[in-house]
C-alpha cells in the first residue's frame, strides 16, 4: 500500500503504487456518503430556526418564539421534541451500524455504500411529504439507518483503497464532503427560509435526496476494496483489482499481506469476541474515545443549532441564517488544510494543535456570552455579535482540521483486518451514541447551564488534549496491515497488550 513516484512507503517491504484516476474516482464516489451525512448535520439545524416549521410541528416552541420576554434567551428552543427531531436519526444510526458491520464483512464494502444510499433516499422524499410529526420521525430513521450503513462502509473502503503516503488525505475526503454538505445546507436553508408560504421547509428536507442518489450512483460505479474481495475468498478478483487501483503488475508482496490478514480473519467465528481480546483493546480504546472525545468538543451542538445558537446571541433570522453559512465555509476551508497537513505533519500535531485553539475559543465565547446575555435581557450588541462570530469560526476551523476528520480516520486505519468491521461497528456506534445524547440535550443543557456550556465542553477539550499527549501513537505512513508492529509493539504504554500477538511469519523466516 505504499507507492513509487508518489506513493508511500511500506514496512516490511515496499509496495509498488501510483496514484491512480481510479483510485481518486473510486474515493470521491464513496465519500458522497459524507456529504449525505453533512447536508443532513447542516440542514436539521437551520430547519428548526423556520417558523413555518415550528408553527406545523411545534407549536409550543412557535408561540414562545412569537412572544418577547416569554421565556429566558437561553430557553426559547428547550423542547424535547424538537431535539427529537434532530437525534432521532442518530439513535436508528447506532442501532444499523451493526447490521452495517455483518453487511460489509459478507456483502462487501460497495454493496452497504449502495444500501446506505436507498436508505437515505426514501428517508428523504417521507421528510419532503411529512404531513404530521410521526411521519417526519419516521422519515428521520431512515436516514439514520442510511448514516450508519454509509459510516460503517465509506471509511473502511477509503481507507482500504489508498495508498499509504496518501492514506490520511484521501479518508479525509469523508470528512471534507461532511462540511461541503453542512455549507451547501446552510446556504440552501438561508434560500428556503426566504421562500413566502409553508413549504420553504420542505424543499430544505426533500434536497437530501441529491446527495443520497449521489452515493447510490457512486456505489453501483466503484469496485469493492481488494481487502474485502480477498477476505470472501474472491483471490483472483481481489487481485486484479489490486493491479487495477495500484497502477502495477508487481502487487504480490501487498497482495500475500492481505491474503495472510485474511486467513487470520476468516479464522474469527466471533467478531466482537475476537474485539475484546487483549491484543485489540488499545486500538479498541482509542476509537471508543475518539468518538466520545469528537463529540464533547461541542462541534455538533454548535453545527445542528447554529442558526438557534445565533438566534440566541440576538441575531434576527436573515443574520443567523448567514452566520451559520460563514461557519460552514470555515468548516470547509479548514478541512482542506487537514487534507494537505495529515500526511505531513501527522495526527498528533494536528490534534495537540487544535485542542489548545478550540479551548481557548469556547472559553472566550463563554465569558462574553456570561457577561453580555442574560436570562431576559440581551447586551451583546453589534460588535460582541462578531467577536462571538470570529471566535466561533476559529473553534470550527481547529475542530475541521483535527477531531473532524482524525476521529474517523484513525479508527479505521489502526485495527487488524480480522477486527476492522466490528471494531468500525463500535466506533460509529459510539459516535452516534454521543452525536444523539448531545442532540438530544444540548438545547436543554444551554436553557439551565447558560453560557456555562461552553466551560463544560472546555473542560472536555483540556481532557482530550491530555489524552492525546499520552496515549496516541502516530500512524502518519504506516501500512494499514502492518499497525500491529510498528505502531501498538513501539508505544511506551500499548506494547504491554501485544504479549499475545504471533510473531510475523515472514518477519521469522527473513531473520
Amino acid at each position: 500500500m505504499a507507492g513509487g513516484g508518489f506513493g508511500a512507503a511500506g514496512g516490511g517491504g515496499d509496495f509498488e503504487a501510483k496514484i491512480t484516476p481510479l483510485v481518486i474516482i473510486s474515493c470521491i464516489l464513496a465519500s458522497t456518503g459524507g456529504l449525505m451525512f453533512g447536508y443532513d448535520v447542516g440542514i436539521s439545524g437551520g430547519v428548526t430556526s423556520m417558523p413555518e416549521f415550528l408553527r406545523k410541528f411545534f407549536p409550543s416552541v412557535y408561540r414562545k418564539n412569537q412572544q418577547p420576554g416569554l421565556e429566558s434567551n437561553y430557553c426559547k428552543y428547550d423542547n424535547q421534541g424538537l431535539q427529537l427531531f434532530t437525534s432521532s436519526l442518530y439513535l436508528a444510526a447506532l442501532v444499523a451500524t451493526f447490521v452495517a458491520m455483518y453487511t460489509t464483512k459478507s456483502l462487501g464494502r460497495k454493496l452497504t455504500m449502495l444500501m446506505a444510499g436507498v436508505f437515505f433516499l426514501i428517508g428523504s422524499v417521507l421528510n419532503f411529504a411529512a404531513q404530521n410529526l410521526a411521519m417526519l420521525i419516521i422519515g428521520r430513521i431512515l436516514l439514520g439507518c442510511g448514516v450508519g450503513f454509509a459510516n460503517q462502509a465509506v471509511p473502511l473502503f477509503l481507507s482500504e483503497v489508498a495508498p499509504t503516503r496518501i492514506r490520511g488525505a484521501l479518508n479525509i475526503l469523508f470528512q471534507l464532503m461532511c462540511t461541503i454538505g453542512i455549507l451547501v445546507a446552510n446556504m440552501i436553508n438561508y434560500g428556503t427560509d426566504k421562500i413566502k408560504g409553508n413549504y420553504g421547509w420542505r424543499i430544505s428536507l426533500g434536497l437530501a435526496g441529491v446527495p443520497a442518489l449521489m452515493l447510490t450512483l457512486g456505489s453501483l460505479i466503484v469496485v469493492d476494496t481488494p481487502n474485502s474481495l480477498i477476505a470472501r475468498g474472491k483471490l483472483e478478483e481481489g487481485k486484479a483489482i489490486l493491479k487495477r487501483i495500484r497502477g502495477v503488475d508487481n502487487v504480490e508482496p501487498e497482495f500475500l499481506e492481505i491474503v495472510e490478514a485474511s486467513r487470520v480473519a476468516n479464522e474469527v467465528k466471533s467478531p466482537f469476541k475476537n474485539l475484546l481480546k487483549r491484543r485489540n483493546r488499545p486500538q479498541l480504546i482509542i476509537a471508543i474515545f475518539m468518538q466520545i472525545f469528537q463529540q464533547f468538543t461541542g462541534i455538533n451542538a454548535i453545527m445542528f443549532y447554529a442558526p438557534v445558537l445565533f438566534k440566541t446571541l440576538g441575531f434576527k433570522s436573515d443574520a443567523s441564517l448567514y452566520s451559520s453559512a460563514i461557519t460552514g465555509a470555515v468548516n470547509v476551508l479548514s478541512t482542506m488544510v487537514s487534507i494537505y497537513f495529515v500526511d505531513r505533519a501527522g495526527r498528533r500535531v494536528l490534534l495537540l494543535e487544535a485542542g489548545v485553539q478550540m479551548f481557548l475559543s469556547q472559553l472566550v465565547v463563554a465569558i462574553v456570552m456570561g457577561l453580555k446575555v442574560k436570562d431576559n435581557v440581551n447586551n451583546l450588541g453589534h460588535g460582541l455579535g462578531i467577536l462571538v462570530l470570529v471566535f466561533v469560526c476559529i473553534f470550527v476551523a481547529s475542530f475541521a482540521w483535527s477531531w473532524g476528520p482524525l476521529g474517523w480516520l484513525i479508527p479505521s486505519e489502526t485495527f487488524p483486518l480480522e477486527a476492522r468491521s466490528a471494531g468500525q461497528s463500535v466506533a460509529v456506534f459510539f459516535n452516534m451514541l454521543f452525536t444523539f445524547i448531545i442532540a438530544q440535550a444540548f438545547l436543554s443543557m444551554l436553557c439551565h447551564m447558560k453560557f456555562a456550556i461552553f466551560l463544560f465542553f472546555a473542560a472536555w477539550i483540556l481532557v482530550m488534549t491530555i489524552f492525546v499527549i499520552f496515549l496516541l501513537p502516530e500512524t502518519k505512513g504506516v501500512p494499514i496491515e502492518e499497525m500491529t508492529e510498528r505502531v501498538w509493539k513501539q508505544h511506551w504504554f500499548w506494547k504491554r497488550y501485544m504479549d499475545e500477538v504471533e510473531v510475523d511469519p515472514k518477519a521469522k523466516a527473513d531473520a
